[in-house]
């Protein structure tokens, strides 16, 4: 990932044919520019409809041109937009004229993310809306979007600029009284210290739940239907995916290799994946999907364990849970009460939540839905949420671990130590630090180019 100012350039909308397409730069001056492709000047801010030309004078295409001068503009430089047909040739025509004519201002090729991270570096956005403008491109969901949306207005961020001034506020009159001994003030009971600590880890609590949740709403959840052959995994995912999307027979093994589909719950993504059945294998190939179906199982958020409510519990159906990994929700789906009388509902045994349905029928399969969003820890309610990734959750641990720590720093017991309170300095300052790199005062440039390399050309 490039770090210099040479002026930019890239086809800002998706490859393929469509009404309009876009050329954007992005520069220190891009006024040369101007002049060989729009023949003129350009009001800034203002959309004008001309020509762009080619070398030789002739028109390229035309369309509209919309000049955002440094730094009123995305990227807090010079930008150019060139709004033209949208096919690939026309295109790739005007980028390489753009290219050609600004050659002698060293224009270049953008690269993944540079436009954002231009943005990044120029102080028009922080880290974690920049994350929000990749999360609300590739959104799956409606609610996805809206999330991404209020991420990218700053929501997130101004959530954790809060959280950031008041550990600062504390760390002042920690660090104070450690410059100021001479004053013998008993700063923990004074200035309430442990009250103001407890105070932000409670709101890092709420920011922290409202980040998982906006984790769900951008990862989605892995679904893994897991459980012996012919109880009906492959009609368990056809009953969710509300489409015939896996084949369905009575023979036994009919799937051998994974089926995954995609469906929304309230919004949330869940990645259904069907797996084979598990069993000792017939023949080489099915042996290889039951090892596929244990890798499956293993990279699960939530297991779905289907047995067939018709014969009731086996010895080979208790195997099975035996090897499923500890730190994994599981949820035991009877199937196929149809046959063996039972009601759809959901048991709540201390061992394990038993939901009851029939797939074939669709009976039961809504409280399996509501039961996924609960294990996956979704709790509905009427508060917006931002959108939020796994880096975001990892410094939001880490910090309410060091607030951890600070809080038995400044515990009744060590409030006359002075190491201790060199130590609850320590914690909170590396506390800050954690929360500041979600929004990229404290991030290193290894990772920022790890983050910008993921975004699409022209973003």
């Amino acid at each position: 990932m490039n770090h210099d100012n040479t002026p930019i350039a890239a086809i800002a909308t998706p490859p393929g044919r469509g009404g309009i397409g876009v050329v954007r730069a992005s520069g220190k001056d891009l006024g040369s520019l101007m002049q060989a492709l729009c023949g003129k000047p350009l009001q800034p801010r203002h959309a004008t409809y001309l020509p762009f030309l080619a070398a030789d004078g002739t028109a390229i295409d035309q369309g509209l041109a919309i000049y955002f001068k440094a730094p009123h503009s995305y990227t807090g430089e010079d930008v150019l937009e060139l709004h033209g047909h949208g096919g690939p040739v026309v295109m790739q025509m005007l980028l390489g004229r753009c290219l050609e004519a600004g050659a002698d201002i060293g224009l270049r090729l953008a690269e993944p993310g540079e436009f954002t991270q231009r943005a990044f570096l120029n102080d028009k956005l922080d880290l974690a809306q920049a994350e929000a403008v990749a999360d609300l491109i590739e959104a799956s969901t409606e609610a996805a979007a809206k999330s991404a949306s209020a991420s990218l207005s700053g929501v997130f961020s101004r959530a954790i600029h809060t959280l950031v001034d008041k550990v600062i506020h504390l760390r002042m009159l920690v660090e104070a009284t450690l410059d100021f001994p001479e004053e013998e003030i008993d700063f923990l009971e004074k200035s309430d210290a442990r009250g103001q600590l407890e105070r932000i880890q409670a709101d890092l609590e709420q920011v922290f739940s409202e980040a998982s949740q906006g984790a769900l709403l951008r990862e989605g959840l892995n679904v893994v239907l897991a459980g012996q052959p012919n109880v009906g995994k492959s009609s368990l995912l056809n009953a969710l995916a509300g489409a015939e999307v896996a084949i369905v027979t009575p023979i036994a093994g009919t799937t051998r290799d994974k089926v995954t589909e995609t469906i929304q719950v309230e919004g949330i993504p869940l990645n259904i994946i069907d797996t084979a059945g598990i069993r000792d294998a017939g023949d080489e190939v099915e042996r290889i999907g039951i090892e596929r179906t244990w890798g499956e199982v293993l990279k699960a958020d939530v297991i779905v364990h289907l047995l067939d409510a018709s014969r009731g519990p086996t010895r080979a159906d208790e195997e099975i849970v035996q090897r499923f990994p500890a730190n994994v929700p599981v949820l035991r789906v009877w199937n196929k009460i149809d046959l063996s009388g039972h009601k759809p509902a959901v048991d709540r045994a201390e061992e394990a939540i038993h939901i009851y349905l029939s797939a074939t029928e669709r009976r039961g399969v809504d409280m399996l839905r509501a039961e996924l969003l609960r294990a996956a820890g979704w709790q509905q309610t009427a508060e917006s949420r931002f959108i939020a990734r796994e880096r975001h959750l990892l410094a939001l641990k880490a910090a309410r671990e060091h607030l951890a720590l600070a809080a038995q720093h400044a515990s009744v017991d060590n409030q006359t130590s002075d190491q201790a309170l060199d130590l609850f300095a320590e914690e909170l300052r590396i506390a800050q630090e954690r929360l500041s790199s979600i929004t990229g005062e404290f991030t290193p440039d290894d990772l920022l180019g790890v983050i910008f390399s993921r975004f699409c050309i022209g973003k």
